[in-house]
C-alpha cells in the first residue's frame, strides 16, 4: 500500500496501454500488470487505451496523470509525450525528445558515436533507391555476420541475422515493411546484458542467454528456453563500469526517469551499446521487474516508483 499522502499526490490515474503499434499484445499484458500493482497499492488507477478512447477523454474524466506503458509508435516515439504535455497532463518516463531519440536506432546511436561511446560499427539503407547489389560489400564491411534492424521498432520486431548477401537482400526487405530506414550493424560475439535505469540509478545487471540465434521476439516473450542471470555474474569493478556506461548513455539521448540500456559483451571483454528502451516491458518475462527484485524492489514497489516519475519531471 503506497503512503495516503502519495496516493493523494498522485490523484486519478490512467495507466495507458494497448495501442496500435506491432508491440500492441506485449503492451497489453504490461499494461494490466502494471494496472493490478497500483490498484493492490490504493491508487485509483484506470486502465485507457488510445485504440480505443479520445485523449480528450483523459481531460473530461478528470484524470491526474498518465502512467505511460505504450510500447513502440505511438507511444513511446513521443507524439503520444507531446499530447499530453498540450494537454498539460503529467506523464511518466522520459520526455518528447528522450522519447523520439531513444525510439530511433540510428540516431541514438550516432548521438552515442558523437560521444565515443562504444557501439558497433552499422550502416544505413533506406527503402527509396535501395540497391540489392550492395548486400555483398555492406557483408564485407561489417564483418560478414551483421544485425538487420528496423529503424523504429522494439521488442526485436522485423530484426534479423545474417551472414551471406543473399540473407542480407531478405532481412532488409522484410525490415522495410515496418520502417523506411534500416539499420545493418556488425554482430557482436558474446553475451547479452541489460541495464535498467529508475531514477537516475543503475539497477543490477541482467545477462541474458538463448538457444535462439538472437535474443529475438520469441526468446523475450514465449521460449521457456531463455536463461536470465542476475546477478550477472560481472566483477564489482565491471558491474559499476557498466552501470556508469548505462548512464551515460541514457542520459545522452535525453532519456530521464525510467528505462532499460542493452549491451553486448564481445569475447575480449568489451562492452557495446545496443539500444535504449524508454517504456520497457513489466510482463512477467520482463527485465525491469527482475534487475528491481534484486535490488529489493517488489513489482507493487516498482510500479509505484514508475509512477512517481510523473511527480520528478
Amino acid at each position: 500500500m503506497a503512503a495516503p499522502e502519495m496516493i493523494k499526490e498522485f490523484g486519478k490515474v490512467a495507466v495507458m496501454f494497448g495501442g496500435r503499434s506491432a508491440e500492441r499484445e506485449v503492451s497489453l499484458r504490461s499494461g494490466q500488470a502494471v494496472l493490478e500493482a497500483l490498484q493492490a497499492s490504493g491508487i485509483d488507477a484506470h486502465k485507457f487505451d488510445p485504440a480505443e478512447q479520445p485523449l480528450t477523454q483523459l481531460v473530461s474524466e478528470s484524470f491526474s496523470r498518465v502512467l505511460i506503458m505504450l510500447h513502440g509508435r505511438g507511444g513511446e516515439d513521443g507524439t503520444l509525450q507531446g499530447a499530453l504535455e498540450q494537454l498539460e497532463i503529467p506523464y511518466t518516463g522520459s520526455g518528447v525528445l528522450g522519447s523520439a531519440l531513444g525510439m530511433d536506432k540510428i540516431r541514438t546511436k550516432q548521438i552515442w558515436q558523437s560521444l565515443n561511446l562504444p557501439t558497433a560499427c552499422y550502416e544505413i539503407v533506406e527503402k527509396e533507391g535501395f540497391d540489392a547489389g550492395s548486400c555483398e560489400a555492406i557483408m564485407s564491411r561489417l564483418g560478414n555476420v551483421v544485425m538487420v534492424k528496423p529503424a523504429q521498432e522494439g521488442s526485436s520486431i522485423g530484426m534479423a541475422k545474417v551472414s551471406s548477401a543473399q540473407q542480407l537482400e531478405s532481412a532488409i526487405q522484410n525490415a522495410f515493411k515496418y520502417d523506411n530506414h534500416v539499420l545493418i550493424e556488425r554482430f557482436i560475439q558474446g553475451a547479452e546484458y541489460t541495464v535498467s535505469i529508475l531514477n537516475g540509478r543503475a539497477l543490477p545487471s541482467i545477462r541474458m542467454t538463448t538457444p535462439n540465434d538472437f535474443y529475438d521476439y520469441n526468446a523475450k516473450y514465449q521460449a521457456d528456453s531463455t536463461t536470465y542471470f542476475c546477478p550477472s555474474g560481472l566483477s564489482d569493478e565491471d558491474e559499476q563500469a557498466l552501470g556508469k556506461l548505462a548512464i551515460l548513455a541514457f542520459r545522452a539521448v535525453d532519456a530521464s526517469g525510467w528505462g532499460r540500456v542493452d549491451f553486448m559483451r564481445d569475447n575480449e571483454g568489451q562492452f557495446y551499446l545496443l539500444e535504449v528502451n524508454t517504456v520497457p516491458g513489466m510482463t512477467a518475462k520482463s527485465l525491469v521487474p527482475m534487475a528491481a527484485k534484486a535490488s529489493g524492489i517488489s513489482f507493487a514497489e516498482l510500479a509505484v516508483k514508475v509512477l512517481a516519475t510523473s511527480i520528478n519531471r
